[in-house]
């Protein structure tokens, strides 16, 4: 049976196991009465040719200047940039939020429909453990093994890739964490719908003490409820919780206390850690959990501005002119966490998924010194190869004159320490 907007559709069994694997996808599509030509290509403003990228690239190279000021704390002033325009978020008139970038077009049913129907899904992820160990191992992280090791960054910055967009972040002497799943199903139930292929590398109560977690948006591979309960149930009002405009009410209702809701553009920061800002930044994509909720809640990104490191998390998007305006008014930043995965058929996901070169884009565009790719070898949510994300991530860094140590992708568990040497510091 497939669920459609709170109804029961009857289904062959031809096509069952398909709509099982789209179940979270049908159910977070935001549907649109009206039809759109999503087949036809929309010319993206903010696209640049390779030879534009570069020189913008040289250009935030050569504007970045001496990090040698980060063996000694800095003095905190947040550099604004107020003479820079920014993106507001925007609201249609029966009050649910829209993508104010011309880039977007919504959902529609026929298109849903023909993208589960008529298009291969070439994912091809092998039931065989051995296989998956071979090419996507989950190793024990540093923190588990070797719990004195935590904290110790000195004036770096250290992140954990925990499987698709949970990384796990040490920098400017706080701890967080972002989207964070730790559930075997992306789904409303545990039952039914998209399944992990890489199990998590940690459960909750292996975690060390976070300080905060970021939320990027609604959907269930990034706001997993088994997960906030558990989260809420080991650290309490302890616990920081950053989420964006209208996802207050869910959090309470849910026993999370320490809730701090932004619109694009707020900030707010943790107690005792004022030093540290969380900036919740735009994105394009979307927001839906149940059959009458649909765009409720805003999405975005988080830009997290420290004395010494600055980290920007994409959290799930479309490539459009955002990421300028957060480079132009919060970069450059230390470390970047940009989606690679889930991106195909294009015609489908481009507007709400970036593929591997839009990500290289958005990586200059933020003016990212390094960046970590996530949101890819968790679940199978589209239909690339699932080993492709970064076999074309290196493609596109080679066709942009990146290095693969500039966008780089890392194990399940495994860390990467940035801007640290052996004493703690740069």
């Amino acid at each position: 049976m497939l669920w459609v907007e709170g109804s029961c559709l009857l289904t062959s069994s031809r096509v069952f196991s398909k709509i099982v694997v789209n179940y979270n996808s049908l159910l977070r599509t935001p549907f649109r009465s009206t039809p759109n030509e999503m087949d036809e290509e929309q010319p993206c403003n903010s696209n640049l040719k390779e030879e534009e990228v570069r020189k913008r690239q040289n250009s935030n190279q050569g504007s970045r200047g001496s990090n040698s000021s980060r063996t000694s704390r800095k003095s905190f002033r947040l550099d604004y940039r107020l003479e820079e325009d920014v993106t507001k978020s925007k609201k249609s008139k029966d009050g649910r939020f829209i993508n104010p970038w011309p880039t977007w077009k919504p959902v529609t049913i026929p298109n849903f429909l023909k993208w589960i129907f008529t298009e291969k899904d070439n994912s091809k992820v092998p039931s065989s453990k051995q296989i998956l160990d071979l090419h996507l191992p989950v190793l024990t992280p540093y923190f588990v093994q070797n719990s004195e090791q935590f904290g110790k960054t000195g004036a770096g910055m250290r992140v954990t890739w925990l499987g698709h967009a949970s990384v796990l972040v040490e920098m400017d002497e706080v701890t967080f964490i972002t989207d964070p799943i730790f559930s075997q199903r992306a789904s409303p139930v545990q039952f039914l719908g998209p399944k992990r292929f890489r199990g998590p590398p940690c459960t909750v109560s292996e975690l060390p003490k976070i300080d905060a977690v970021l939320i990027s948006h609604d959907h269930y591979d990034h706001l997993d409820y088994p997960t906030v309960m558990s989260l809420n149930a080991r650290f309490g009002s302890e616990l920081r919780w950053f989420v964006p405009l209208g996802l207050l009410e869910w959090m309470q209702k849910y026993g999370c206390e320490n809730v701090i809701e932004l619109d694009w553009w707020g900030e707010n920061c943790i107690p005792g850690h004022d030093a540290v800002t969380f900036v919740f930044t735009p994105s394009q994509h979307w927001c839906k959990r149940t059959a009458t909720d649909e765009n409720k809640v805003l999405w975005g990104s988080w830009s997290v501005l420290g004395p010494w490191n600055r980290f920007f998390f994409a959290g799930d998007t479309g490539y459009c002119v955002a990421f300028e305006e957060i480079g132009k008014r919060f970069g450059p930043f230390d470390l970047a966490a940009i989606p690679i995965g889930a991106y195909e058929p294009r015609w489908f996901m481009k507007y709400q998924h970036v593929d591997p070169e839009e990500a290289v884009r958005i990586h200059i565009d933020v003016q990212a010194k390094k960046s970590v790719g996530i949101h890819w070898g968790t679940f199978a949510l589209a239909n690339e190869y699932y080993l492709d994300p970064p076999v074309k991530l290196k493609e596109a860094l080679d066709r942009y004159g990146l290095q693969t140590e500039d966008f780089f992708v890392l194990n399940h568990g495994e860390s990467r320490d940035i801007n640290i040497n052996d004493d703690g510091f740069e």
